[in-house]
């Protein structure tokens, strides 16, 4: 008997909890605008822990009800070349956005350092985000990151829109 009414007590505690979450959305709107809210990213490292990044993310005016992406996304960070030879340090962010048509076509920012003991800070903002995903890479000083950085190994996701 003792432990029907445990298990009775922690049933109506359960229900009583769920119904407290499902009404907060309705008491504050069916459309739910998260304001800025920050995130730390990283720290991520390269292949042979020869480079790595890490810094934080603000994301606002993420509305469900109208377009599932953020309005602003902001991120900052740094990025360190942990090499003393001639290599740099990327790190590669794939940012993917909506058009106006709704279409979730994706652009890609690389920073690099090539001062091995000193990060090199970045900030960046995009408009109607919907992922965000990052990587890092060390390879020979180029203007732009290497096909074999851009498409070998795995994105992490720094921001998706839910």
């Amino acid at each position: 008997m003792t432990i029907t009414r445990t298990f009775a007590g922690l049933a109506a505690a359960t229900a009583l909890a769920t119904t407290a979450l499902l009404a907060a959305p309705a008491v504050a709107g069916a459309a739910t605008v998260s304001q800025a809210a920050a995130t730390q990213w990283g720290p991520y490292d390269s292949a042979g822990h020869r480079a790595r990044a890490a810094g934080s993310l603000t994301v606002s005016g993420e509305d469900h009800a109208v377009l599932p992406v953020a309005a602003t996304a902001r991120v900052t960070g740094k990025v360190h070349d942990r090499t003393r030879d001639a290599s740099c340090g990327w790190v590669v962010f794939r940012i993917t956005y909506r058009t106006e048509d709704g279409n979730l076509p994706f652009k890609q920012r690389g920073i690099r350092n090539c001062t091995y003991g000193t990060p090199k800070s970045f900030t960046f903002t995009d408009k109607n985000v919907y992922e965000i995903e990052t990587k890092v890479c060390s390879e020979a000083k180029a203007a732009k990151p290497s096909l074999n950085c851009v498409y070998g190994g795995t994105w992490k996701v720094v921001y998706l829109s839910k």
